[in-house]
């Protein structure tokens, strides 16, 4: 796949890594780029050797969020609109397991990024926040309230303020802090352990991740116990004990 504001490589068997690459304008997240990201993961979506996606920025930056340039075009703005309007949904939506391995600052759209991923690993260099309310722009609220509950999303998304790494980590927004060599390796091998498991039961959990966000215990216990027994535990059972008695 190729490319001009992100680059795309497979990392390992199964894994796939998106880059980020405007390092010049600190991996500004502008019409073009989501577009590719778009466009990647639909491909990937329909691909059966990649089953882990991994996210990361070139250089010394995660994404200093969206391009602002972009705003002093009124002829772009309908354009502007619609390819972030799915490029958020098509991360949202996407149907295998995400990482976001994040080796800088992750501001505005990039910190919007990090919170639609599955995982997020940081760099001890990291710092995130939302500084675009102070320009007018409201934040993305709700994927990071899911994230770290409404006190502490309601304080950030309000104030602007800018949190580090160790600050991340305390209130949940990453799960762990690596140094900036070590970064991609350890997201690797995260995707690498979540690869362990079947591709069909990974891709099931997923999809409750995705759609049990406001159910409540009932709704959610049906399709995470119930469902998941009947479609995936049990037909896996039943094909182990006849591969065990020399059945196929």
């Amino acid at each position: 796949m190729e490319y001009s504001t992100i680059q795309y490589r497979q990392a390992k068997d199964g894994i796939g890594l998106i880059t980020l690459n405007r390092p010049e304008k600190r991996n500004a997240i502008n019409i073009q780029m989501r577009i590719e990201i778009s466009d990647c993961l639909c491909k990937l979506e329909q691909s059966s050797d990649i089953n882990v996606v991994i996210f990361t920025g070139a250089g010394s930056s995660f994404s200093a969020g969206f391009d602002l340039n972009e705003f002093n075009n009124p002829s772009i703005f309908d354009e502007l609109f619609k390819s972030s309007s799915k490029y958020h949904r098509d991360i949202w939506k996407f149907s295998k397991p995400t990482i976001a391995a994040i080796n800088g600052s992750a501001m505005g759209g990039g910190f919007d990024l990090a919170t639609l991923c599955d995982i997020r690993i940081c760099s001890d260099s990291a710092i995130f926040g939302h500084p675009e309310v102070k320009f007018g722009a409201p934040p993305l609220y709700t994927p990071l309230r899911w994230i770290v509950k409404d006190g502490i999303a309601r304080e950030l998304c309000l104030t602007g303020r800018k949190i580090d790494a160790k600050e991340a980590l305390r209130i949940g927004l990453v799960s762990e802090i690596t140094n900036s060599s070590d970064l991609l390796r350890r997201a690797i091998e995260i995707g690498e352990t979540i690869l362990e498991a079947p591709s069909d039961t990974i891709k099931y959990i997923k999809s409750y991740f995705i759609g049990n966000t406001e159910k409540g215990f009932e709704e959610s216990f049906l399709i995470e116990h119930d469902k998941a027994f009947q479609d995936i535990l049990l037909p896996k059972a039943k094909s182990r004990f006849s591969l065990r008695n020399g059945r196929r």
